[in-house]
């Protein structure tokens, strides 16, 4: 059997178990998970928080983070200003990035979800709204969503990963984790 760990990363960590050759250490996975053999199936950046899989098993892993098995990744992402209907129908065809077209998002408009407070909390600007989308990629291109949604002027403030492919983050706070079980 492998093992698979659905671990809610917390804002600020690395998807990392060492932050070797820098001065000031960094918090990573080895502050929340002592389970060994284990290795993150992909990665979310430090400034992003939710969803991150571990996994000892090197073909579960891939079939999870390598996009040519598309795995759908759903994220929640707080973003500025009113997310117009135009934006949403260009990150549903796919946005033009630097390095290329990206694939289209299955995106819709939310409320604000009922999520843990973040520390340090977002920069809040009174004179710019804010706005919640759900958007739902199957690639993995580095910092995507965020080079998405700014791209049609909308820059996220927030971005929590809530699902991949059938694992949710449902029932886990910052820095819990939970093992089930994997064919």
């Amino acid at each position: 059997m492998s093992r698979l760990i659905l671990f809610n990363k917390p804002y600020d960590m690395l998807s990392q178990f060492t932050d070797r050759g820098t001065d000031t250490a960094r918090a990573t996975l080895s502050d929340c998970i002592a389970v060994p053999g284990v290795y993150p199936a992909g990665r979310l950046d430090r400034d992003s928080e939710g969803l991150l899989l571990l996994t000892d098993d090197g073909r579960l892993q891939s079939r999870i983070a390598d996009p040519k098995y598309k795995t759908a990744k759903t994220y929640l992402a707080q973003v500025e200003g009113d997310v117009t209907d135009a934006a949403i129908a260009t990150l549903r065809r796919g946005v033009d990035l630097k390095d290329g077209l990206t694939g289209p998002a299955d995106v819709e408009r939310i409320d604000a979800p009922d999520l843990w407070p973040r520390n340090p909390p977002i920069r809040v600007r009174k004179a710019i709204p804010d706005s919640w989308i759900s958007l739902t990629i199957r690639e993995g291109r580095n910092r995507q969503v965020r080079r998405m949604t700014a791209a049609v002027g909308h820059p996220t403030l927030r971005l929590v990963r809530w699902r991949i492919g059938d694992w949710t983050l449902d029932g886990l706070q910052p820095g819990e984790w939970r093992e089930v079980q994997v064919g």
